[in-house]
């Protein structure tokens, strides 16, 4: 994997080269939400990623520093993902897309209680979500 070269020096294209393809937030989203943990189970997602396209994505995620992984102890032949820090730290980006997105569309996957309790009570939300991942 070919090491990512900065546009500019612009913030948002700095965060746009490491999480800015749909599919990058999608495994972060299947990280985060999820508890999704082996490649077999990215595959399931609604989504439907192709082979390739996750393995590629797994590969810049972790070079950017927000996935990590390791050799499964149960299973040797497999990987564990889990995020790192700064991955964990996109987790108030995924809260507020899905504010967002349900204040513009109806009939999402996301109850009105979350989204009453993300606009009102957003850190705790926030801290909530983050304990979740890091007991998984």
């Amino acid at each position: 994997m070919k090491e990512i070269i900065n546009r500019s020096d612009c913030p948002i294209s700095y965060g746009l080269d490491f999480f800015g393809d749909k599919w990058s937030l999608l495994v972060i989203r299947d990280l985060v939400f999820d508890h999704k943990r082996f490649y077999k189970d990215f595959l399931q997602s609604k989504e439907k990623i192709a082979t390739n396209i996750l393995s590629d994505r797994l590969k810049k995620l972790e070079m950017a520093g927000i996935v990590e992984s390791k050799v499964y102890e149960k299973l040797k032949t497999q990987k564990v993902y889990t995020l790192t820090e700064k991955g964990k730290d996109l987790i108030p980006v995924l809260v507020e897309i899905i504010l967002w997105s349900a204040k513009y569309k109806d009939g999402l996957a996301v109850t009105p209680e979350f989204v009453e309790k993300a606009t009102n009570y957003r850190k705790n939300v926030i801290e909530t979500i983050t304990t979740a991942v890091d007991e998984h």
